[in-house]
């Protein structure tokens, strides 16, 4: 393609490439995102091009392979349009038929269709599965419209519109206003007002100012940003543009979690194809804007999701936090003013400036708006990526979209906002995921991660967990961080085995405040939030661990012993088959018991008895 050297070009262009498809008689969708990968997605698409060569029919079908939809359990995922028919668990055997019969034929494989595991009903469409529908999806949507290679693709749906609409008929200070007034929030943690964070970085003293996109995404279960980045990384160079022009940068940058390959390949490749077409440069769509984008892979820490982290590392040094005494917008990377925002926030811009403010605050909640993708993860029948309109109940997501608990047991708990997150109660599901309401409870919602516990978790094994891996990801620069975490673990840790005493909850409450208060980044800020959030709503569950020398979960080894009931025992020999430190005694049909000196209370024998005979004591 011929560079564009205006915004009319741009339309032309769009004119044509979507001119060029209506050849097309039918389009195959399928998810080609990091979950799917997984599930021999890559076979699935050689698999299609194969066979639609084989029928001759590639200039009737347009294959799209597109960034991950959401629903990675059920992966390969293939929508066909139009009709909305919804495949999961394609298999490249499955290709022939799907061919041949809905695409030829136009007869649906029941075998290919989604089951509800709530109501045990065959869905045919994407569009009834109770997953997707209880949602509010906008950004996810688009994953399903374009191929993340393909600048043509975005492009015939509208791609670049915002950026040439800014260019044209909008001054970087009413960018900046619509923004404001649109109430958009940072999505990677924080929540700060974005265009209050544009605004003082526009009237920070200096011409050499840059943006940088967020994507060290490294909460544990979290993949917002990366779906994203891999799905649609034009939205996000174009939001970056956005903000580039209303700020007054020429430079950005992308620092991208370095776990991350094909968010890497994709966002490199949208760069490549940005720069060919003209649309990043100098002189963009004809005007005076100049504005270049870089692309750079993290180290592996999690510290470097903090902003001033990020920066460090992206000028060669370590990656520590530093004092929050001087803000980035002022003095950010290379000491220079610095927009930075995470990849969901910048994907959220070009909308707004082409909708308009009022119809972002639309959806939302005061203090909340537009929506929010979150990671939805643990004992749910249905996990995923979600989107929902801020303010929407946690209950909401938890059993209308993630369909209840997957195995029956009494949801417990959910914990939102990642590793320094909080733990919320079943009792506290109708709080809407907002960020005020969520902070309020002793939570947040963070970057948008959200386990979902029943009653086979333990909360001081949880605190531990986090405890352990924030221990891990701690630079060490800041005293509270580094000694606060360390003592908290070693108390948690004693509670859990049997060796704790009343008077050290009230000694982590006052450790988790100290910690808080003074440590020096967000990471140490928030560090003792799984502590303080547990010990408010399941304290009764540290006092049988510190008085009663139990786990009531059944989970924290040093307290528990596992027995074998004979009268649910049907002596079936799988449990001492499986066992593997031979530590069940008993042929096939004779009485079984259980070895407490050679058990290492692992839990293999429990979880492959088929009549609950492995009790825990």
């Amino acid at each position: 393609m011929a560079k564009i050297h205006a915004i009319s070009d741009l339309e032309e262009l769009r004119e044509k490439i979507v001119d060029d498809r209506k050849q097309f008689e039918k389009t195959i969708i399928l998810c080609g995102g990091t979950g799917c990968k997984a599930s021999r997605a890559q076979a699935v698409i050689d698999a299609i091009e194969n066979e639609l060569a084989e029928q001759g029919m590639e200039k009737r079908v347009l294959m799209r392979t597109t960034g991950c939809h959401g629903f990675c359990e059920q992966g390969s995922l293939m929508v066909i349009e139009p009709g909305n028919i919804f495949y999961c668990h394609v298999l490249p055997e499955d290709i022939h038929e799907i061919i041949t019969k809905t695409i030829r034929e136009g007869e649906v494989v029941e075998r290919l269709l989604y089951t509800d595991p709530v109501s045990g009903k065959v869905i045919q469409t994407e569009a009834e599965i109770p997953f997707y529908k209880a949602q509010d999806r906008y950004l996810l949507a688009q994953n399903r419209q374009i191929d993340p290679c393909s600048i043509e693709d975005y492009i015939a749906i509208g791609g670049y519109s915002s950026i040439g609409k800014t260019l044209s008929d909008i001054s970087q200070k009413s960018v900046i206003r619509e923004i404001e007034n649109s109430g958009l929030r940072g999505r990677g943690g924080g929540g700060f007002p974005t265009g209050r964070k544009w605004a003082e970085c526009r009237e920070a003293p200096g011409d050499e100012k840059y943006v940088i996109c967020n994507a060290d995404e490294g909460d544990p279960g979290a993949y917002m940003d990366r779906c994203l980045l891999e799905g649609n990384p034009h939205l996000v160079l174009e939001g970056m543009m956005i903000g580039a022009w209303a700020i007054g940068a020429q430079q950005g940058y992308v620092y991208v979690r370095n776990e991350y390959p094909l968010a890497v390949k994709h966002i490199r490749v949208a760069v490549q194809q940005a720069r060919e077409l003209g649309l990043l440069g100098n002189n963009i769509l004809g005007s005076s804007f100049s504005f270049d984008v870089s692309i750079a892979r993290g180290g592996g820490a999690f510290v470097c999701g903090e902003s001033t982290a990020l920066m460090a590392s992206l000028e060669g040094k370590v990656g520590e936090p530093r004092p929050k005494d001087v803000h980035t917008v002022l003095e950010g990377l290379w000491n220079k003013p610095t927009t930075l925002n995470n990849v969901e926030t910048w994907a959220n811009v070009p909308s707004i400036i082409q909708n308009g403010a009022s119809w972002f605050g639309f959806k939302g909640v005061k203090g909340s708006k537009g929506t929010k993708i979150l990671a939805l993860t643990g004992h749910v029948k249905n996990t995923g990526l979600v989107e929902v309109e801020m303010g929407t109940p946690i209950k909401t997501v938890v059993f209308d979209i993630g369909g209840g608990a997957a195995n029956g047991k009494p949801i417990k708990a959910v914990q939102t906002g990642g590793p320094s997150g909080g733990c919320l109660p079943a009792d506290k599901f109708y709080l809407p995921v907002d960020f005020d309401s969520l902070a309020e409870a002793g939570s947040m919602v963070g970057s948008g991660g959200m386990v979902v516990m029943d009653e086979s978790t333990c909360m001081v094994d949880v605190a531990k967990y986090f405890l352990k891996f924030l221990q891990d990801e701690s630079c060490g620069k800041c005293v509270p961080c580094r000694l606060g975490i360390d003592r908290m673990l070693e108390i948690v840790t004693k509670i859990s085995e049997g060796r704790g005493v009343s008077e050290e909850i009230s000694l982590l409450e006052e450790l988790g405040a100290t910690v808080t208060q003074t440590a020096l980044c967000g990471l140490g800020k928030t560090a003792a939030n799984p502590v303080l959030s547990t010990l408010t709503y399941f304290r009764d569950e540290y006092e049988k661990h510190i008085n009663e020398k139990k786990c009531p979960a059944g989970v924290c080894h040093e307290l528990i012993t596992y027995m074998i009931d004979s009268e649910k025992c049907t002596y079936c020999g799988l449990c001492k088959k499986a066992c593997p430190h031979d530590a069940i005694t008993g042929e096939k049909k004779d009485i079984h018991a259980i070895v407490l000196d050679q058990c290492r209370k692992c839990g293999i024998c429990r979880s492959e008895c088929k009549f609950d005979a492995i009790q825990v004591n």
